[in-house]
């Protein structure tokens, strides 16, 4: 009897399989619609993104260094506060670790010796930081509501905490999306703004209205709202893109598990019944004899 109970077992590992890859294959078609949406949010943003940033590089250095902007401010590094952004969900793959595993590393040994603290964008950033580390916000739920509003109320907080003095460099972590099979983790410092060498003349062009100092301290604010916005996004696509392929290679690996339970199953049904004809066949001679 012992075959047939292994029999049913197998049976139900089939059926457990098999169940299992049903859910994810449909999580992997749900994430493939929900990854065009989100790629083109993120495709037609970058344009946007990076022309306001240029924009304002340029007005910067064509500006006096003393009329240097509160945000610009390049104080000694004691105090370091790290975004890092996350999704709230799992099944994607190594997407939340590496974020974790770079936040770490920053924390660790960029920034050895200061103090370091954590916002977390996604409930598994939260989840693992808080254990080890002091995490002062937790924004998880702006992915219930994905608008430029939101992530610009986060950004705004940012830059209070940036600008009374309370962390002296903010650094964003994030995935940024190359395409749906490849995430590249990025650091990127949020404030003080990075001041990059524009050449000089490429502002000679316009007329300015109201004044460029002005112009400037309005669209600082923007750049850096855009810039977080732009981060969220990023690695909103990039979600979908990681769990599209995680749930595409479970997918296979549930297929191939299938068919090597069948394959045991139906040899172990072979034996069964070929053990079967044996006794029958020795009873048989048994009784001739």
């Amino acid at each position: 009897m012992e075959p047939m109970a292994n029999l049913k077992e197998i049976r139900n590992r089939i059926a457990s399989v098999s169940s299992t890859m049903q859910i994810t294959s449909a999580m992997k078609m749900v994430s493939a619609a929900k990854l065009k949406k989100a790629q083109d949010a993120i495709t037609a943003m970058r344009p946007y993104s990076d022309k306001l940033s240029e924009l304002l590089q340029s007005l910067s250095a064509s500006l006096d260094a003393d009329s240097g902007s509160k945000f610009a401010d390049n104080r000694e590094v004691k105090k370091v506060l790290i975004v890092a952004i996350t999704s709230n969900r799992g099944l994607c793959g190594a997407f939340n670790t590496n974020i974790l595993k770079q936040s770490a590393l920053l924390a660790r040994e960029t920034y050895a010796g200061k103090q370091v603290d954590f916002v977390a964008i996604g409930k598994k950033a939260n989840d693992i930081l808080k254990k080890k580390n002091k995490v002062i916000a937790n924004h998880s739920a702006v992915y219930d509501d994905l608008t430029f509003d939101n992530v610009a109320a986060i950004a705004e907080e940012l830059m209070d905490l940036f600008t009374t003095g309370a962390y002296d460099k903010i650094e964003i972590v994030y995935n940024k999306f190359k395409n749906a099979a490849t995430q590249i983790v990025m650091t990127e410092q949020f404030l003080p703004i990075v001041p990059v060498e524009g050449e000089a003349n490429s502002a000679a062009d316009y007329i300015f209205e109201p004044s460029k100092a002005e112009i400037v301290e309005q669209l600082i604010p923007k750049s850096l709202k855009t810039q977080l916005y732009k981060g969220v996004r990023d690695s909103f696509a990039s979600e979908h893109g990681a769990r599209m392929t995680a749930m595409h290679k479970a997918t296979d690996n549930a297929t191939e598990l299938r068919n090597q339970l069948k394959l045991t199953y139906n040899k172990a049904r072979q034996a069964a019944i070929t053990g079967e004809i044996l006794e029958i066949v020795g009873g048989a001679e048994a009784l001739n004899n």
